[in-house]
């Protein structure tokens, strides 16, 4: 098997702070929160009023009325974010073989928010009232369908779900399956839009969110003592990945570059964390395993940082166990501090954010860290944004059924 470098040539993002790569990523580096008072449904009797949604995003501006209206917000919010993808990466090109580019895309739930529409339809008004295009809206895998038909991409196509870690599994396999030699570029991140009835009293039931209401943009507060939960968000976080090849030959832009991938399981329990953090660990050991890269090389950590009492403290311990010593001299960060945590889409958005911070040699601050765990004593950077010329960046996902997974990227070097 050839040794192929996958390089990142693309890159967008829709989130609570943006509802572009640009803007997205200014209101990260200057500790901007986008939680606020839930707006997509009256949560007046709900123990969480809080949420970090995409704010005044118009599908329309994508895609025609009729074409939005056959998609749940999830895959409004894929195909859009696809299209600017195609955009910065400088796509459509005759240099690219779409017949040799693929879709994987992570996504947690699909469009929850289409079978909580439908099921009260029936219940009031019966089966012959469900739309023929109920099952095509809500399954998961339509994120994926939806943007090859808008892309041209018809190489692999298909869907990660695997909770909380469905963006960053995505982008690690699809790095795989070029690495293996079977297409030559892939559309890959993730997506979600579930802020919903439903997951916000689920959520609620297993006391997982946030009940800070009073004051939203306080409410995300990973590695702070104070923590009470994470903040549900939603949005899309893509990247189009390619052979080293393939991008010097249509003179690309070069973002940066994936050199390893890790995943694990915790063999533990169906929502909690092993605290051991054992299973993290694994998967980030993996990681630099296959791209042959010393713990101490790492500078720079994109954590999984959800705000819950749990995962802070183990992915803390985890990255202790790894990195010994050098963990204190790395620069970490929780961009879920102020995009709230997105669930499928986390790994897609803040891969994104460490590929721009590799590029940039910029690293996000961590906003709500004002009085530190014990237990959680490394450099979130919560003095807010450092610039620093990181060499590789390490992205952390970890999900309910104890799944874990982490992409290792790297600064771009010929």
């Amino acid at each position: 098997m050839k040794s192929t470098r996958v390089v990142v040539t693309g890159l967008s993002a829709i989130t609570p702070i943006g509802n572009d790569l640009q803007s997205s990523w200014e209101a990260l580096l200057s500790g901007k929160s986008g939680v606020a008072e839930l707006t997509r449904f009256d949560s007046s009797n709900f123990a969480t009023r809080i949420a970090a949604e995409v704010k005044n995003f118009d599908p329309t501006s994508f895609m025609t009325a009729k074409e939005a209206k056959r998609m749940d917000r999830f895959c409004q919010l894929a195909v859009a974010s696809a299209k600017m993808l195609m955009e910065d990466a400088g796509l459509p090109s005759e240099k690219l073989d779409m017949t040799d580019c693929g879709a994987l895309i992570g996504c947690g739930l699909g469009g929850l928010e289409t079978i909580e529409e439908f099921h009260t339809k029936l219940l009031k008004s019966g089966p012959r009232r469900i739309s023929p295009f109920y099952i095509p809206l809500l399954i998961a895998n339509m994120a994926a369908g939806q943007i090859s038909i808008a892309t041209g991409a018809k190489g692999p196509n298909l869907a990660t779900t695997s909770a909380c870690a469905s963006g960053m599994h995505g982008i690690g396999y699809a790095f795989s399956d070029i690495k293996l030699g079977r297409v030559n570029a892939m559309i890959t991140g993730g997506v979600e839009s579930t802020i919903t009835p439903m997951a916000v009293s689920g959520f609620n039931a297993m006391k997982a969110l946030s009940t800070s209401n009073e004051h939203p943009e306080k409410a995300s507060r990973p590695f702070d003592l104070h923590r009470n939960g994470f903040v549900i968000g939603e949005g899309s976080g893509l990247l189009f990945i390619e052979d080293l090849e393939s991008a010097l030959n249509r003179n690309a832009r070069i973002y940066a570059e994936v050199v390893g991938f890790g995943a694990s399981a915790d063999a533990y329990h169906m929502t909690a964390p092993d605290e051991s953090g054992e299973g993290m660990a694994l998967a980030m050991r993996q990681a630099l395993k296959e791209a042959d890269v010393a713990p101490e090389q790492v500078e720079h950590i994109n954590t999984h940082g959800t705000s819950t009492k749990l995962n802070d403290a183990s992915e803390t311990k985890a990255i202790k166990e790894v990195f010994g010593k050098h963990a204190f001299d790395m620069l970490l960060t929780a961009n879920k501090s102020m995009i709230g945590h997105s669930l499928g889409a986390a790994g897609g958005i803040e891969s994104v954010f460490s590929v721009l911070s590799l590029f940039h040699s910029k690293v996000p601050g961590t906003i709500n860290l004002d009085t530190p765990d014990p237990e959680c004593d490394l450099d979130y950077c919560s003095q807010g944004s450092v610039s620093r010329n990181i060499r590789y960046a390490l992205c952390n996902s970890f999900g309910f059924g104890g799944t874990n997974g982490t992409v290792l990227f790297k600064k771009f070097e010929e």
